[in-house]
Protein backbone atom coordinates (compact mmCIF):
# COMPACT_ATOMS: atom_id res chain seq x y z
CA UNK A 1 0.00 0.00 0.00
CA UNK A 2 1.41 3.09 -0.73
CA UNK A 3 2.45 5.45 2.37
CA UNK A 4 0.98 9.27 0.91
CA UNK A 5 3.13 10.33 3.84
CA UNK A 6 6.25 9.84 1.50
CA UNK A 7 4.57 12.68 -0.92
CA UNK A 8 2.37 14.67 1.03
CA UNK A 9 3.72 17.40 4.55
CA UNK A 10 2.50 20.51 5.40
CA UNK A 11 4.50 23.83 5.82
CA UNK A 12 3.40 26.85 7.65
CA UNK A 13 5.14 28.47 4.96
CA UNK A 14 3.67 27.12 2.23
CA UNK A 15 0.04 27.75 1.26
CA UNK A 16 -0.20 28.71 4.68
CA UNK A 17 -0.04 25.04 5.70
CA UNK A 18 -2.33 23.15 4.17
CA UNK A 19 -1.11 19.57 3.09
CA UNK A 20 0.68 19.99 -0.13
CA UNK A 21 2.53 17.63 -2.53
CA UNK A 22 5.98 17.53 -1.21
CA UNK A 23 9.00 20.10 -2.76
CA UNK A 24 5.40 21.97 -4.27
CA UNK A 25 3.10 24.24 -4.12
CA UNK A 26 0.26 21.72 -5.50
CA UNK A 27 -2.21 21.39 -2.44
CA UNK A 28 -4.10 17.81 -1.81
CA UNK A 29 -7.45 19.84 -1.58
CA UNK A 30 -6.55 20.91 -5.63
CA UNK A 31 -6.00 17.73 -6.68
CA UNK A 32 -8.83 15.94 -5.09
CA UNK A 33 -11.58 18.87 -6.44
CA UNK A 34 -10.20 18.03 -9.88
CA UNK A 35 -10.51 14.19 -9.84
CA UNK A 36 -13.50 14.35 -7.97
CA UNK A 37 -14.65 16.88 -11.45
CA UNK A 38 -13.69 14.07 -13.43
CA UNK A 39 -10.61 14.99 -14.96
CA UNK A 40 -8.51 12.03 -15.53
CA UNK A 41 -5.34 11.60 -14.38
CA UNK A 42 -3.68 11.74 -17.30
CA UNK A 43 -4.92 15.46 -17.73
CA UNK A 44 -3.70 16.62 -14.05
CA UNK A 45 -0.09 15.05 -14.68
CA UNK A 46 0.16 16.73 -18.44
CA UNK A 47 -0.98 20.32 -16.69
CA UNK A 48 1.33 19.48 -13.41
CA UNK A 49 4.48 18.18 -15.16
CA UNK A 50 6.24 18.08 -11.39
CA UNK A 51 3.34 15.63 -10.30
CA UNK A 52 3.97 11.87 -10.85
CA UNK A 53 1.07 9.06 -10.65
CA UNK A 54 2.15 8.38 -6.87
CA UNK A 55 1.81 12.21 -5.98
CA UNK A 56 -2.12 11.79 -7.53
CA UNK A 57 -2.38 8.20 -5.58
CA UNK A 58 -0.71 9.81 -2.49
CA UNK A 59 -3.47 12.54 -2.04
CA UNK A 60 -6.61 10.02 -2.67
CA UNK A 61 -4.86 7.88 0.05
CA UNK A 62 -4.29 10.85 2.51
CA UNK A 63 -8.12 12.05 1.58
CA UNK A 64 -9.06 8.53 2.79
CA UNK A 65 -7.09 7.89 5.72
CA UNK A 66 -8.39 11.31 6.59
CA UNK A 67 -12.15 10.68 6.55
CA UNK A 68 -11.25 7.20 8.26
CA UNK A 69 -9.32 8.72 10.73
CA UNK A 70 -9.75 12.04 11.54
CA UNK A 71 -6.63 13.18 10.77
CA UNK A 72 -4.53 16.58 11.11
CA UNK A 73 -1.81 16.30 9.44
CA UNK A 74 1.35 17.98 11.70
CA UNK A 75 3.88 20.70 10.18
CA UNK A 76 7.02 19.59 8.88
CA UNK A 77 9.84 20.44 11.42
Amino acid sequence: MLDWRQHIAADPDVMYGKPCIKGTRIPVDLILDKLAAGQPMADLLAGYPQLTEEDVRACLQYGADSVRNDIDLPYAS
